[in-house]
């Protein structure tokens, strides 16, 4: 009888976690498979991987293409259907948690990086014909100004398919401009493709914030986003289902592309080890304390239970295409989908502790190859930008590397130096994905019970004013629970 019980509890656990289990043995299998045909001596053309990579392209484009109408209809909702007081005060904690998590990662790459110095144990490093790979045309003050413009879109529509950005262009004709000083060239701007999704949660946030001051009359309006909501969530478990293979391709197609495992082992070996030694402390450590500290609970079966966020995002490098997958997870641990709705896009727009964190132990590593003597003053000045670089870094593969070149110009280095970390980047910028999407759920789950509270009393004054619960708390319980 025992072992019966026991057999039933097994297969009930494999059932119960069968789609993380496959998205996980999806990011195995790729790996293997990759390095497998990478092995087998044939020369892959870049169309080879192209065939490889497209099952995995298709399902990214699912993903992403749920972000807009999911991010929006989700903070509409979530905003409209809390008290104004409680919405701040969500708000609030919200932002002081993901500003408090970038801070500490931030220190910490920092700690790690001048303490193991992985850039002075290497020879002087050059990329053999290296090139630039990003062009500086902007200054460090353009791209801080550029993402307070996109928090404010002038064309709400527009800020759905494009984001504004500052460019610096040398005129000839112009007297005053000299070349190579930027701050001389004409300053213009242009829209470059990719949702300003800043832009759009300021934009729900105030929508959402309009609904629930306008009260009763706004109640269609708040049935409409509450309904769209649930329905973009419903797709969302439709297209979670083609995670693994989804995942499996993306692995393969990217281990395929690689020039050179010895980069991996070799040169870039401490720098490689150094950014993963923090972002482990960071998720599994600074977080962990955090969340004890905040709800006096231990934070294994929460990210136990993470498992398809993980993966997801380790296979998509992506956190604003995992932002529909984390929600449901967060869902299915029971959180108030009010909170997690409101929470979670913001913290896949604003929170990117391990981008933060490689980006510091990127251009203090970079600095120690170049032999560049880092003060106290610049490694303060490297923490402020990386933070502020962090914020801005769009949640797509690689957008790290956009904004390094302002990290990077903070102690004065050039921006193809960018270079000399492309060949491990790709990795990296899978596992502070997978950090960044781990906290953004711990924040969920933190913002939750702190405001628990608050939401009590809530949910208690609705009942003494009205005999019965409010009708969207009524629909969110039974829709969500």
């Amino acid at each position: 009888m025992p072992l019966q019980i026991r057999r039933n509890r097994c297969v009930g656990f494999v059932f119960e976690n069968l789609l993380t289990i496959l998205t996980v043995v999806g990011v195995l299998s790729g790996t293997l498979l990759g390095c497998g045909l990478r092995a087998s001596g044939h020369q892959w053309s870049k169309r080879d991987v192209m065939y490889f990579q497209y099952p995995g392209e298709l399902f990214l484009r699912m993903l992403k293409c749920l972000i807009v109408p999911l991010l929006v209809s989700s903070i509409v909702s979530a905003i409209g259907s809390l008290d104004l007081s409680l919405s701040g005060k969500v708000g609030l904690r919200a932002i002081i948690y993901y500003m408090t998590t970038t801070v500490c990662a931030v220190m910490l790459g920092i700690a790690l990086v001048t303490t193991i110095k992985p850039g002075k144990s290497s020879e002087q490093y050059t990329q053999p014909n290296a090139t630039k790979v990003i062009t500086k045309d902007t200054l460090t003050s353009d791209t801080l100004l550029d993402l307070i413009r996109n928090v404010f879109p002038e064309n709400i529509a527009q800020a759905t398919i494009a984001s504004y950005r500052t460019r610096l262009v040398y005129d000839r004709n112009d007297n005053n401009s000299r070349e190579g000083a930027l701050e001389t060239y004409e300053i213009r701007g242009d829209y470059q493709n990719g949702s300003n999704v800043l832009g759009l949660v300021c934009f729900s946030i105030v929508l959402g914030i309009t609904l629930g001051k306008m009260g009763e009359k706004s109640r269609p309006l708040q049935n409409f986003f509450h309904a769209f909501s649930e329905a973009m969530m419903i797709i969302t478990g439709w297209v979670i289902w083609l995670s693994p293979l989804g995942v499996f391709f993306l692995v393969t197609a990217k281990i395929m592309e690689i020039d050179s495992f010895a980069d991996l082992v070799g040169r870039l070996g401490l720098y490689f080890v150094t950014v993963l030694l923090g972002l482990f402390l960071h998720g599994f450590g600074t977080l962990s304390i955090l969340f004890i500290l905040a709800t006096k609970k231990l934070p294994c079966r929460y990210i136990g239970k993470m498992g398809q966020v993980m993966a997801t995002a380790f296979g998509t490098a992506s956190s604003s295409a995992t932002m529909p997958i984390t929600i449901g997870c967060c869902d299915d641990m029971g959180l108030d989908p009010r909170i997690t709705r409101f929470v979670i896009p913001i913290g896949a727009t604003i929170n990117m502790d391990g981008t933060a964190l490689y980006e510091a132990v990127a251009a203090i590593f970079i600095a120690q190859l170049r032999r560049v003597d880092m003060s106290f003053g610049k490694i303060i000045a490297v923490s402020v930008t990386a933070t502020a670089a962090s914020i801005g870094a769009a949640g797509i593969p690689q957008a790290g590397l956009v904004t390094m070149v302002m990290v990077l110009d903070t102690v004065n280095l050039p921006a193809e130096d960018v270079s000399i970390i492309l060949a491990v980047d790709w990795l990296l910028d899978r596992f502070r994905t997978t950090i960044n999407v781990v906290c953004d759920a711990l924040g969920a789950i933190i913002v939750t019970s702190l405001s628990q509270g608050d939401i009590d009393k809530t949910r208690a004054a609705a009942n003494d004013r009205d005999g019965v619960p409010s009708q969207e708390l009524t629909e969110l319980e039974k829709g969500d629970h």
